[in-house]
């Protein structure tokens, strides 16, 4: 079934929607969820939920991939039990790596003033992420949004961990020159 005819089973309130998109798009979003939170429980509760707010959203809205759409809300959901999971012990996985190499580079969302401020960044980023190599766009979106580990990353792209940290290394420096540039305050 393609993704418009999910849609439409959305827009129906039929309930075979979520049979549908599980089929097709659970094994994907399982993956983003479990890169994040390491734990088949809250692996499977961000699922659940995920399922829940696919069918809340949808309508209203109507996406236009809905792949990349449930994959947003997958992450989102999987970062804010992180967030709840790791409020009071700090470091160890893989997330806290990931979050920290991008703080050096984008403010805390809290710092960021207002929702004109957070759209210009939001563009900014994607302006920045399009003029990257494909190799390099691939390794920084696997990293800093399914947050992949460096292992992962460096056996599917034929390299090593080493390499493909210095690469990230790099991509930062420019990230941080480039939102300088924009007139970012990093």
């Amino acid at each position: 079934m393609d993704d418009n005819e999910i849609i439409a089973l959305y827009f129906d309130r039929d309930e075979a929607a979520i049979t549908e998109t599980q089929q097709k798009y659970g094994a994907y979003c399982r993956t983003i969820a479990d890169n994040i939170l390491k734990s088949a429980e809250d692996t499977e509760e961000c699922l659940s939920d995920a399922m829940l707010r696919l069918w809340n959203v949808i309508p209203p809205q109507r996406p236009v991939r809905l792949k990349l759409f449930l994959a947003k809300i997958v992450r989102n959901l999987a970062f804010d039990r992180y967030k709840h999971r790791n409020t009071e012990k700090r470091g160890g996985g893989e997330l806290s790596a990931v979050l920290d190499e991008l703080s050096e580079c984008v403010a805390d969302t809290a710092d960021v003033e207002g929702e004109l401020q957070s759209r210009a960044l939001r563009s900014s980023l994607n302006a920045f992420v399009s003029e990257l190599s494909a190799k390099e766009r691939n390794i920084f979106v696997r990293r800093y949004f399914y947050a992949d580990s460096m292992d992962a990353i460096a056996r599917e792209l034929g390299m090593t961990a080493n390499s493909c940290s210095v690469t990230l290394s790099r991509i930062r420096k420019k990230l941080r020159l480039h939102l300088e540039q924009e007139g970012f305050t990093i």
